[in-house]
């Protein structure tokens, strides 16, 4: 019997106390091996991007040199094999901004400011993800991050400089003025159009995004018509207003507007 308590007693200690600790320690040493790259300040020129974290939603600004910045939501596009310096915030609670593919997480949080520095390597998409319980819809709160190479970033990015694509088509001209007309300018910005809201996301080209909603919705225009009349039901607690009152010619021009814009 003795013998016995005397095994159990090793196993406790050791299975309990000593394995973990060991386990432990390793993780930590390997992982704070990790931090300092993350954490080194950037070369002279980086780009630079700003990242806002909302509920439920990420506010994206790329720097340039002695213009505005150019503001897109829910995505992010890099390119391959240049180092990246992201200047993080949060506009209300705490998040947490995480490429699990690319690097490690960082806290947003109310009234300061963080950065993270990372260097992509291989072209691909990859999910990020808010990596804080934030509320209600806190795994609703995603976003695509695309690498590029280099010319193909370039290219995307002064197309993203540009104004809001004016299209031809009688039913995308008809979702515009609805567009203008329902108030949608007051919390969305369509640059080129009268559209200048600062509330809600950046619409300039939301049609060339891969998802909606913070990557809630696949990009299309069923899904345009989906979350402007069923915004609370897709997104618990969102901000933004339903609008079931659009009659069903009024949805699928609005749609047909806001897919348009690539």
């Amino acid at each position: 019997v003795e013998h016995r308590r005397k095994q159990s007693a090793i196993w406790v200690i050791g299975g309990g106390a000593i394995a973990p600790t060991i386990i432990l320690s390793v993780l930590l040493i390997y992982g704070l091996r990790l931090l300092p790259p993350l954490l080194a300040k950037p070369p002279e020129g980086t780009l630079q991007i700003e990242v806002e974290g909302r509920q439920w939603w990420w506010r994206v600004k790329y720097r340039q040199t002695e213009r505005e910045p150019i503001e897109l939501a829910n995505e992010i596009r890099l390119p391959v094999g240049e180092p990246v310096e992201f200047i993080l915030t949060s506009g209300d609670v705490i998040h947490s901004f995480w490429i699990p593919a690319l690097g490690g997480k960082v806290d947003m949080l109310p009234g300061r400011t963080t950065r993270l520095t990372l260097e992509p390597t291989k072209i691909g998409t990859y999910r990020g993800v808010c990596a804080e319980y934030c509320g209600t819809s806190h795994a609703l709160m995603n976003f695509s991050v695309v690498v590029l190479s280099k010319e193909d970033f370039e290219a995307w990015l002064n197309q993203q400089k540009s104004p809001a694509y004016q299209t031809n088509h009688e039913l995308a001209i008809r979702g515009q003025e609805i567009f203008i007309n329902s108030g949608c300018g007051a919390c969305h910005s369509v640059r080129g159009t009268s559209a200048d809201g600062i509330i809600g996301p950046d619409l300039t080209h939301v049609g060339s995004r891969n998802g909606l909603a913070a990557d809630a919705l696949p990009n299309d225009p069923e899904s345009f018509r989906n979350w402007i009349a069923h915004t609370k039901t897709l997104k618990p607690d969102a901000l933004m207003p339903e609008f079931q009152a659009f009659p069903e010619e009024e949805l699928s021009a609005l749609a047909k507007y806001l897919d348009n814009l690539e």
